[in-house]
Protein backbone atom coordinates (compact mmCIF):
# COMPACT_ATOMS: atom_id res chain seq x y z
CA UNK A 1 0.00 0.00 0.00
CA UNK A 2 1.25 3.58 -0.98
CA UNK A 3 0.77 6.24 1.27
CA UNK A 4 -1.44 9.02 -0.28
CA UNK A 5 0.73 12.30 0.78
CA UNK A 6 5.06 11.09 1.24
CA UNK A 7 5.51 15.04 2.03
CA UNK A 8 6.01 15.56 5.70
CA UNK A 9 6.05 18.12 7.54
CA UNK A 10 8.89 19.27 10.51
CA UNK A 11 7.23 19.99 13.62
CA UNK A 12 9.77 22.49 15.15
CA UNK A 13 8.34 21.50 18.99
CA UNK A 14 9.57 17.83 18.35
CA UNK A 15 12.67 18.18 16.92
CA UNK A 16 13.87 21.57 18.19
CA UNK A 17 14.92 22.45 14.51
CA UNK A 18 13.27 25.93 13.34
CA UNK A 19 12.11 24.70 9.21
CA UNK A 20 13.63 27.79 7.60
CA UNK A 21 17.43 26.28 9.26
CA UNK A 22 16.87 22.79 7.63
CA UNK A 23 17.89 24.31 4.28
CA UNK A 24 21.99 25.77 3.84
CA UNK A 25 21.45 28.91 1.91
CA UNK A 26 22.78 32.82 2.25
CA UNK A 27 23.55 34.62 5.29
CA UNK A 28 20.93 36.97 5.28
CA UNK A 29 22.94 40.47 4.97
CA UNK A 30 23.75 41.72 8.52
CA UNK A 31 22.82 45.53 9.67
CA UNK A 32 26.80 46.26 9.63
CA UNK A 33 27.36 44.77 6.26
CA UNK A 34 24.21 46.69 5.04
CA UNK A 35 26.03 50.04 6.38
CA UNK A 36 29.11 49.21 4.83
CA UNK A 37 27.75 48.90 1.15
CA UNK A 38 26.09 52.06 1.74
CA UNK A 39 29.07 53.90 2.93
CA UNK A 40 31.20 52.26 -0.14
CA UNK A 41 28.65 53.53 -2.79
CA UNK A 42 27.94 56.91 -1.37
CA UNK A 43 32.42 57.38 -1.00
CA UNK A 44 32.25 56.06 -4.77
CA UNK A 45 29.38 58.96 -5.76
CA UNK A 46 31.25 61.39 -4.01
CA UNK A 47 34.48 60.68 -5.73
CA UNK A 48 32.84 60.68 -9.22
CA UNK A 49 31.07 64.08 -8.50
CA UNK A 50 34.45 65.54 -6.68
CA UNK A 51 36.51 64.17 -10.39
CA UNK A 52 33.76 65.55 -12.23
CA UNK A 53 33.96 69.07 -10.68
CA UNK A 54 37.38 69.46 -10.74
CA UNK A 55 37.89 68.08 -14.48
CA UNK A 56 40.20 71.16 -16.03
CA UNK A 57 39.19 72.65 -18.97
CA UNK A 58 41.22 70.89 -22.30
CA UNK A 59 43.01 73.71 -24.37
CA UNK A 60 42.77 73.02 -28.13
CA UNK A 61 46.86 72.62 -28.39
CA UNK A 62 48.67 70.78 -31.25
CA UNK A 63 52.40 69.46 -30.83
CA UNK A 64 55.22 71.66 -32.60
CA UNK A 65 55.67 70.98 -35.94
CA UNK A 66 59.41 68.87 -36.21
CA UNK A 67 60.50 71.34 -38.94
CA UNK A 68 60.22 74.99 -39.54
CA UNK A 69 57.40 76.00 -41.79
CA UNK A 70 58.70 77.66 -45.16
CA UNK A 71 56.40 81.20 -45.54
CA UNK A 72 57.09 80.96 -49.32
CA UNK A 73 55.60 77.82 -49.91
CA UNK A 74 51.92 77.79 -48.04
CA UNK A 75 51.14 73.67 -46.88
CA UNK A 76 48.50 72.33 -48.67
CA UNK A 77 45.83 69.55 -47.07
CA UNK A 78 45.30 66.42 -48.16
CA UNK A 79 47.64 63.33 -49.17
CA UNK A 80 50.61 63.53 -51.64
CA UNK A 81 49.75 63.73 -55.83
CA UNK A 82 52.56 63.52 -58.32
CA UNK A 83 52.70 65.66 -60.97
CA UNK A 84 53.20 65.69 -64.70
CA UNK A 85 54.96 68.51 -65.44
CA UNK A 86 57.68 68.69 -67.91
CA UNK A 87 58.75 71.88 -68.50
CA UNK A 88 60.61 73.64 -65.17
CA UNK A 89 61.43 77.39 -64.73
CA UNK A 90 64.53 77.77 -63.45
CA UNK A 91 66.05 74.73 -64.08
CA UNK A 92 68.52 73.91 -66.75
CA UNK A 93 67.51 70.88 -68.63
CA UNK A 94 68.26 71.22 -72.25
CA UNK A 95 71.83 70.27 -71.64
CA UNK A 96 70.89 66.95 -70.65
CA UNK A 97 70.68 63.84 -72.34
CA UNK A 98 67.09 62.82 -73.35
CA UNK A 99 67.08 59.70 -71.19
CA UNK A 100 68.74 61.65 -68.25
CA UNK A 101 66.56 64.17 -68.43
CA UNK A 102 63.55 62.37 -68.36
CA UNK A 103 64.70 60.25 -65.23
CA UNK A 104 65.57 64.18 -63.31
CA UNK A 105 61.69 64.89 -64.52
CA UNK A 106 60.51 61.68 -63.35
CA UNK A 107 62.14 61.84 -60.01
CA UNK A 108 61.04 65.59 -59.79
CA UNK A 109 57.47 64.91 -59.93
CA UNK A 110 57.25 61.29 -57.76
CA UNK A 111 59.76 63.03 -55.10
CA UNK A 112 57.68 65.24 -52.19
CA UNK A 113 59.10 68.83 -51.81
CA UNK A 114 61.33 69.03 -49.04
CA UNK A 115 59.41 72.11 -47.50
CA UNK A 116 56.09 69.92 -46.45
CA UNK A 117 54.03 71.82 -48.62
CA UNK A 118 52.70 68.18 -49.41
CA UNK A 119 53.27 68.21 -53.21
CA UNK A 120 55.71 67.37 -55.82
CA UNK A 121 59.12 69.26 -55.67
CA UNK A 122 58.20 70.12 -59.51
CA UNK A 123 55.09 71.32 -58.59
CA UNK A 124 56.74 73.41 -55.83
CA UNK A 125 58.54 74.98 -58.37
CA UNK A 126 56.25 75.99 -60.62
CA UNK A 127 53.76 76.32 -58.09
CA UNK A 128 55.79 78.56 -55.52
CA UNK A 129 58.94 79.66 -57.61
CA UNK A 130 60.43 81.62 -54.26
CA UNK A 131 60.88 78.23 -52.30
CA UNK A 132 64.70 77.86 -51.45
CA UNK A 133 64.45 74.55 -50.27
CA UNK A 134 62.78 73.32 -53.65
CA UNK A 135 65.16 75.00 -55.80
CA UNK A 136 67.71 73.34 -53.80
CA UNK A 137 66.61 69.64 -53.87
CA UNK A 138 65.99 69.98 -58.02
CA UNK A 139 69.73 71.20 -58.36
CA UNK A 140 70.74 67.97 -55.88
CA UNK A 141 68.70 65.53 -58.12
CA UNK A 142 70.09 67.03 -61.25
CA UNK A 143 73.61 66.73 -59.44
CA UNK A 144 73.34 63.24 -58.88
CA UNK A 145 71.80 61.32 -61.56
CA UNK A 146 74.62 60.05 -64.04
Amino acid sequence: MLPEDTHTEVNPAKTGVHPANLEPGPAPPTDSSRRALIYLLVTLGALAALVWALRPDRPNVLPAPLHPQDAACPQMAGQFTPSNFTELPGLELASLSKERRNHVLLRLNMEVCPCDCNSSIAYCLVSHAHCGKCKGRAKEIIAEEP
